[in-house]
C-alpha cells in the first residue's frame, strides 16, 4: 500500500524552471550589451581594407568582446532550443537525442566562431 507522497514523488516539478528562466534572461541581457559593442566594431571597419579589419578584430579587446558574444549567444541558443524540445517533443527517446544534438550543435557553433577569432587574433590568416 503506497502513500500519496510515494505515488507522486519524482513526478512533479523539478524546480529547474526558474534557473532556466534566469539564465535565458541573463544571457539575453549580455547578448544585448555585447551586440552593441559588436555593432560599433562593425561600423568602425565598414569599408576598410582587409588588413585593417583583421588588425581591428585581432586586437585583444575586440577579440575578447567577440569571444564573449559567441559564448553567450551559444549558451542562449542552447537554452532556447532545450525549451522548445522539452515543450514540443513528447517521445522520451527522441527528446534525449534532440537535446544532445542541440547541445553539440551549440558547442560546435561556438567553437568554430571562437577558432576564427583566435586565428585572426594570432595572425594566422
Amino acid at each position: 500500500m503506497a502513500t500519496v507522497l510515494h505515488r507522486v514523488q519524482h513526478l512533479g516539478s523539478a524546480h529547474g524552471g526558474t534557473d532556466h528562466f534566469w539564465r535565458q534572461r541573463l544571457t539575453g541581457a549580455a547578448n544585448a550589451i555585447l551586440i552593441i559593442g559588436f555593432g560599433v566594431v562593425i561600423l568602425s571597419v565598414l569599408g576598410e581594407p582587409y588588413g585593417r579589419v583583421v588588425a581591428v578584430i585581432g586586437s585583444p579587446f575586440v577579440a575578447l568582446l567577440l569571444v564573449l558574444l559567441f559564448v553567450s549567444a551559444a549558451i542562449h541558443m542552447r537554452i532556447g532550443m532545450q525549451v522548445i524540445v522539452e515543450d514540443y517533443i513528447h517521445g522520451e527517446a527522441l527528446k534525449v537525442v534532440l537535446l544532445a544534438a542541440s547541445t553539440f550543435f551549440s558547442i560546435a557553433v561556438a567553437a568554430v566562431a571562437i577558432l576564427a577569432v583566435v586565428k585572426l587574433a594570432l595572425g594566422a590568416w
